[in-house]
């Protein structure tokens, strides 16, 4: 029995993208806006909270966020937000059988239909549009655009 060192490269090995492609980097995306949104809604709950200790407390937490490392953050959840939805809309759509193409016979090298052009469109469209919202928002943050 010889040793295959290629099933016991770990994480390292699970998200190198030369080994599964852009969707494994989607899949990986997708799951780590998921839990930075996540984060981020638990976060503005204790921000939107902060209006009971009064104008004060409320003015005190404003101020922490109106700056630059603020809004890079912002910036930041905007992309998870933008990402996030436009993936998970090409996702929604290629498990109702949109853009999957017709069902073919696995014969060896099995390649699978869903894997097709039509999908890694959608990815990279979802990390462009991710792109220029991020950037759209540090405009308007920095004062850039009204």
């Amino acid at each position: 029995m010889t040793n295959n060192s290629e099933n016991k490269k770990g994480i390292g090995g699970m998200i190198d993208p030369r080994r599964y492609g852009i969707e494994r980097i989607a899949y990986l995306l997708m799951r780590l806006s998921g839990l930075g949104l996540l984060v981020y809604f638990i976060a503005h709950i204790y921000e939107t909270s902060k209006i009971l200790q009064g104008q004060f407390g409320w003015n005190e937490m404003i101020a922490s966020t109106q700056t630059t490392h603020g809004h890079i953050i912002l910036a930041i959840i905007i992309g998870m937000c933008v990402f996030h939805t436009v993936n998970g809309i090409r996702v929604m759509l290629g498990h109702g059988g949109v853009g999957v193409g017709t069902p073919t016979r696995p014969d060896y090298p099995y390649s699978p239909a869903s894997q097709n052009i039509k999908h890694k469109i959608g990815i990279y469209s979802a990390i462009i549009l991710a792109a220029i919202a991020m950037m759209y928002g540090l405009a308007v943050m920095f004062g850039e655009l009204k």
